[in-house]
């Protein structure tokens, strides 16, 4: 049983660890408020978890259909160069604590943007599609695997934010500009990339 827990933790681990949008997103929203990077992850975790139970319930051939992976291409990169030009537009606000009204009605907006980056991420679901074979094929210890990786996903996007929000006073307010125009700018790699892949998979 403990080693069923532990496949899904490893690959919850693979999910949520490697450096992309998602992470890039956390990381920068963490210099600034650490309920804002964690309500990022849980934003993307609410996403993984919608395509974990399609998977699960054996949608996987319905969430490959070359129609829908072009639609989510398509608007997932526009969202990504949507994200990157709000970075850049923002890359000189305080590194400082935000207000208390002005985190709140932050919040529910910062939570839908994780959701969104993630669920129109084709990668998702080519990932979670891989996943899933085998998940389904451990059909006793299912659950173990898939709450082993939801506990890994979630190490992650509240622990990684912890240690930069709580270092981020060795920062100056110049470096944080200089993340956030990084940032931006790989953001908009990323979207630029992924509408590339798109049109190249309708001109197939």
């Amino acid at each position: 049983m403990f080693s069923s827990f532990l496949q899904g933790f490893l690959l919850g681990a693979g999910a949520a660890v490697p450096l992309g949008p998602i992470n890039i997103l956390i990381m920068n929203r963490a210099l600034k408020s650490y309920a804002l990077a964690v309500a990022t992850g849980l934003g993307a975790l609410s996403a993984d978890l919608c395509y974990i139970l399609l998977l699960t319930l054996g949608l996987g051939s319905f969430l490959q259909e070359s129609i829908l992976l072009k639609i989510l291409g398509f608007f997932g990169s526009a969202f990504l160069i949507y994200l990157a030009y709000s970075l850049f537009a923002k890359r000189d606000e305080s590194i400082y604590e935000l207000k208390r009204d002005v985190l709140k009605g932050r919040m529910l907006r910062t939570y839908i943007s994780g959701y969104l980056l993630t669920l129109l991420n084709p990668y998702t679901i080519a990932f979670w599609t891989s996943v899933s074979v085998f998940v389904v094929s451990k059909d006793e210890y299912r659950f173990l695997i898939i709450f082993g990786m939801i506990t890994a996903i979630l190490s992650w996007i509240t622990i990684m934010p912890y240690i930069i929000h709580r270092t981020k006073h060795r920062l100056s307010q110049s470096f944080y500009s200089k993340v956030s125009l990084i940032a931006a700018f790989i953001l908009f790699g990323f979207g630029v990339y992924l509408l590339y892949v798109t049109i190249a998979m309708i001109l197939e």
